[in-house]
């Protein structure tokens, strides 16, 4: 399982329910798309955790790198209905951090 997160905050803080909703839209999309397996979004409680992280976080979740690349090749497009579901995300986000895990021993992993 490749796990893809993303550490942020948002522009305007006080639009949280509607970029809550706008990530449901689009990363539902990726997912009925069978582009991604499963997919978090969560937000810092208490103002618990580094700072540097960002108050939000979102876990995208895909069986290998060729679904995950899938994903990353239909959101590079930029055009038609990808684009119009990933701009209202992308646009109040700010202070992006992101990095790539792996559920770890690998599959493949000789043992």
């Amino acid at each position: 399982m490749q796990q893809y997160h993303m550490w942020f905050n948002l522009v305007e803080s006080h639009r949280d329910m509607e970029f809550a909703g706008h990530v449901r839209a689009y990363l539902d999309h990726l997912k009925a798309k069978g582009l991604i397996d499963e997919w978090t979004l969560s937000r810092r409680k208490f103002g618990f955790g580094p700072p540097e992280l960002g108050e939000w976080h979102v876990v995208v979740r895909t069986r290998d790198m060729s679904q995950l690349d899938g994903a990353f090749g239909l959101v590079a497009t930029r055009s038609g209905e990808i684009e119009a579901l990933h701009r209202p995300v992308y646009s109040m986000v700010k202070d992006f951090k992101s990095a790539l895990y792996r559920d770890f021993p690998d599959p493949e992993r000789a043992r």
